[in-house]
């Protein structure tokens, strides 16, 4: 049976926010299945939808930074996910930006973190990949989120991307490429036109020659490309025509923000980092919509942002998203979110 949310929230919200972060992964990583896993498993809502030429078991699914080595695939997958997107590693492992860096600002469902691509390198990221099993055998996608080296200077970012691409390529149902991420330095100046456009087309290039390579070419990994809130309606339609120029699969819209209009005067406001949870919630779905505009109905968009409730999640599909992600709202609601908006979304996009 599962365990109400509210007597696990109260200790670990009781804690330091990376410390219940740690803890609450190294619990997950231990007993993922095992018969202590019906603590927080529930059925996964049947929903079938293919996007990018993947077929999703549902449209929920977990974004990236939450696991960023790949430990829990199969815990967290036990919640109810359609797909699960870890990382983002590097090439090589870092230990990211000084401590405290990550804080909760409950009175706005948000957090704000600082944390830098923490992570323990592509090698041990790939060992927790393929030790993942009962998540995948029961049809859940995986995605795979690359990023750069702190120590990497940004002029040979693609480097980083490229070594990261080759790693994961085999082990991965679909790649994203995280350019928005605003804590570490830089990086954000690869989603300009110029920037983006070399990055994209060298890393298509790479993989396109990874998929003709394999032995079962008829496998395809789409890869997606992750932007930020923090973008105006004319760089939002520079990057849609980057991405049809390099035939990038599609676009995760979004990432966390720099902006604290939302937050103004509440404890940790000011710190610096990516702001996350409720307070993103427009800005994300305004990036969609635009996104939407320039790309057509076609085109693969990923929602994220913001999401806290079953309607939040149908609000990004009305944005134009074909699947969500969540991440700070399983932090303040847990496992029964998943359920709440995979019921949400299913059925015809724009259905009431």
């Amino acid at each position: 049976m599962i365990l109400p949310y509210a007597l696990p929230r109260a200790v670990l919200f009781g804690m330091d926010a990376e410390r219940a972060h740690e803890l609450t992964l190294g619990t997950l990583a231990r007993l993922q299945n095992t018969p202590a896993q019906c603590l927080w498993a529930q059925a996964r809502v049947a929903d079938p939808v293919t996007v990018a030429g993947l077929r999703f078991p549902n449209r929920i699914g977990l974004a990236a930074g939450l696991d960023k080595n790949g430990r829990c695939i199969d815990g967290l997958g036990a919640m109810g996910f359609g797909f699960i997107e870890v990382g983002t590693v590097t090439p090589k492992g870092q230990p990211g930006n000084p401590q405290p860096r990550m804080f909760r600002l409950p009175q706005a469902e948000a957090l704000i973190n600082r944390l830098g691509f923490n992570n323990e390198g592509l090698d041990a990221f790939i060992r927790n990949v393929r030790q993942a099993h009962s998540f995948r055998a029961a049809g859940g996608v995986l995605g795979l989120n690359i990023g750069k080296n702190a120590s990497t200077p940004i002029e040979r970012a693609a480097d980083d991307y490229l070594a990261c691409l080759e790693g994961v390529f085999a082990h991965a149902d679909y790649v994203t490429v995280n350019i928005s991420s605003p804590n570490t330095q830089n990086l954000r100046s690869l989603q300009s036109d110029e920037a983006l456009d070399a990055l994209l087309s060298v890393l298509q290039e790479r993989k396109q020659a990874l998929e003709a390579a394999q032995a079962d070419r008829s496998r395809k990994v789409p890869m997606f490309v992750k932007i930020a809130p923090d973008l105006d309606d004319t760089q939002v339609r520079l990057i849609a025509g980057t991405l049809r120029r390099t035939g990038v699969d599609g676009v995760i819209a979004t990432n966390t923000t720099i902006a604290r209009d939302a937050v103004q005067g509440l404890p940790h406001a000011q710190e610096t980092g990516g702001l996350s949870g409720r307070p993103v919630f427009e800005a994300s779905n305004r990036v969609i919509a635009a996104l939407r505009a320039e790309l057509g109905s076609g085109y693969p968009i990923i929602g994220a942002g913001g999401v806290m409730s079953g309607a939040d999640a149908r609000a990004k599909l009305a944005a134009g998203a074909d699947l969500v992600q969540v991440y700070t709202g399983l932090i303040y609601r847990g496992p029964a979110l998943v359920r709440e908006a995979a019921l949400a979304m299913r059925g015809p996009i724009g259905a009431a």
